[in-house]
């Protein structure tokens, strides 16, 4: 893991657990995963710790889409299970380039407590 993931990362567990909320990007039901570049067969999830960061994203396919907002509450009681029975896997704060790390969504709660 790069220096700036790890960065990223740890952005992202303070500014969640300060906040309380994370951001996807929405567009009408349809979330935005993308194929995990460590796993075959396997989707990730991007969110990020603030609304301007997930907003940067909404360009090019994704330009219908929208941050919207997850909040932790919310992200512990219905999205962990739901993520974790389809296999899908959580990426915190990926940059313009959608490039940063991948973690099991219990790795993420975890990190959370």
């Amino acid at each position: 893991m790069s220096d700036s993931h790890q960065q990223n990362y740890q952005r992202f567990l303070d500014e969640v657990t300060a906040n309380r909320v994370m951001w996807g990007l929405r567009f009408g039901e349809e979330w935005v995963v993308c194929d995990s570049s460590e796993f075959e067969d396997t989707e990730v999830m991007p969110v990020w710790s603030t609304e301007n960061e997930a907003k940067v994203q909404c360009v090019d396919e994704w330009a219908e889409y929208e941050p919207f907002e997850i909040t932790l509450p919310e992200f512990l009681e219905v999205w962990v299970e739901d993520m974790s029975e389809d296999g899908v896997r959580i990426g915190p704060n990926w940059d313009a380039e959608l490039d940063g790390i991948e973690l099991d969504v219990l790795e993420l709660v975890k990190a959370l407590a």
